[in-house]
């Protein structure tokens, strides 16, 4: 059964009914907390689940790749939103020094002179 959001106009409670698609139409709605059936209907927040190829094309699509090769930070804004897409808690704690370096504005070549042993097993 959907649940419906409602606001009521008088007293401001929000409040939630569980309705058929069929009872929708015809169903008087009024306020559990005053009884009023002046109400606003509000819609709640959708989410929509993608896999991980489409949240990175999704990444892709909203970065501006050609600046991230100029721009520090921007490179590591991106970085850190591909680790919050995909949801990678595995990766090595150096990961988000490197990070956090290239949202200070740290450049890649001043990273891997500063820390010479990442990328060494």
């Amino acid at each position: 059964m959907p649940i419906y959001d409602f606001r009521c106009s008088s007293c401001k409670q929000r409040f939630e009914v569980f309705l058929t698609y069929a009872e929708y139409d015809h169903h008087q709605t009024a306020c559990p907390s005053c009884g009023s059936t002046d109400l606003q209907r509000v819609i709640r927040k959708v989410r929509v689940a993608r896999g991980d190829a489409g949240r990175l094309e999704s990444l892709a699509n909203d970065s501006d790749l050609d600046m991230i090769d100029h721009d520090p930070k921007a490179l590591g804004r991106m970085m850190r939103e591909m680790k919050n897409e995909v949801g990678a808690d595995d990766l090595p704690g150096e990961f988000d020094e490197v990070v956090s370096r290239l949202e200070k504005g740290q450049t890649p070549e001043e990273i891997e002179r500063d820390l010479p042993e990442l990328g060494e097993e």
